[in-house]
């Protein structure tokens, strides 16, 4: 007996901006999918390489969409969902891909009250080599109603763009994205306000891979200052679109939600010593931040051994020399800056926690 899960219509937007060189790769990923009910839409913002020839060739198997202006993220997130037709809509960045059975199996999983469904994502390097696994086994996805930990903390544990997928009933409500706001990181506009509409359901199947190479925007390692300053305005425009959007659901966000988010800290941390005189808060201090950090690592979903490293490190990034702080804080955020002999005990650690 077939589902009715089986005749829903789905809808891969793939947003690309000078990612010629693997877009091939993502169309490719998206057309192969073993569902036959996927329409798959290329939104190309104003390349100045050859994706406009790249899309040309796939001719009508795909929906093209070229804009002449660039407009960042959310404006090819915005320019897709407009021309999309599906009762589930996956964004899919250009230099990541999806594996055959992705669509099919998520299908296999979504049910009436889903608003959001997330998955893991094989790490992999320019030349499809399986590195790890995004975010990492060990830490649990968050599920179900998570408007609690939305109005706690602002945040929840959830994934990048290439790992999620939504019902459109959700996307009607919270779209456009703003796109002043999230020329960047329109996803996790997406992943705030979405799950005010629905459940939230976690795969803990790889089902795509997510490529890491140096010009991903989240990979600018000889940029941890601009980085940082980048991720706490960006989720101080997060909190300010839940509290907008918050009120039509009768939830009450905490106006200390950032201050009760680790992952926030850590950047807000970073932000403040790397660069303090382009700090977004004028009123921080590495000691008081760092407090806040502390205990809001006992509080997380991870193991005990896990909260209280995360909870040790930030108490020594707010009390040693600043000179000492920058260093420990490039290590734990910037992978590529670690000493040898720290990403072996990290691993250990990790495999150890796991």
């Amino acid at each position: 007996m077939h589902s009715i899960r089986d005749h829903l219509p789905v809808s891969i937007i793939i947003a690309n901006y000078n990612y010629a060189r693997f877009l091939s790769r993502a169309i490719d990923s998206a057309l192969d999918q073993d569902y036959a009910k996927v329409e798959v839409i290329v939104v190309d913002d104003a390349s100045t390489d050859g994706s406009a020839e790249v899309i040309a060739s796939y001719g009508g198997r795909i929906k093209a969409r070229l804009r002449e202006e660039n407009g960042g993220h959310a404006a090819a997130f915005n320019t897709g969902f407009a021309a999309s037709r599906g009762a589930i809509v996956l964004f899919l960045d250009a230099d990541d891909y999806l594996y055959p059975a992705a669509v099919s199996e998520l299908l296999a999983q979504w049910s009436d009250d889903t608003a959001q469904m997330q998955f893991r994502l094989h790490l992999v390097d320019e030349d499809l080599r399986v590195k790890d696994i995004f975010p990492p086994p060990e830490v649990p996805f968050d599920s179900g109603d998570v408007t609690p930990q939305l109005a706690r903390r602002a945040r929840y544990q959830t994934t990048v763009t290439s790992g999620l997928a939504f019902a459109r009933s959700a996307l009607d409500v919270i779209m456009p994205v703003p796109e002043a706001e999230f020329r960047q990181g329109a996803d996790g506009y997406l992943v705030t306000l979405a799950p005010l509409y629905g459940k939230v359901t976690s795969l803990e199947a790889c089902l795509g891979a997510y490529r890491m190479h140096g010009s991903n925007h989240s990979v600018f390692a000889e940029k941890l200052g601009q980085r940082a300053r980048w991720r706490v305005e960006h989720d101080f425009h997060r909190l300010h679109a839940l509290n907008e959007q918050a009120a039509d659901v009768g939830l009450s966000v905490s106006p200390k939600a950032n201050l009760r988010d680790p992952v926030h800290l850590e950047e807000r941390l970073a932000s403040l010593c790397v660069d303090g005189g382009r700090h977004p808060v004028a009123a921080d201090s590495r000691l008081g931040l760092a407090a806040h950090g502390a205990v809001a690592s006992m509080q997380m979903n991870v193991s005990l051994r896990r909260r209280a490293m995360l909870a040790a490190w930030f108490v020594s990034v707010g009390l040693l020399p600043r000179r000492m702080a920058q260093a420990v804080l490039s290590w734990k955020l910037v992978a590529s800056s670690r000493p040898a002999f720290l990403t072996r005990i990290s691993r250990t650690i990790r495999h150890a926690m796991g």
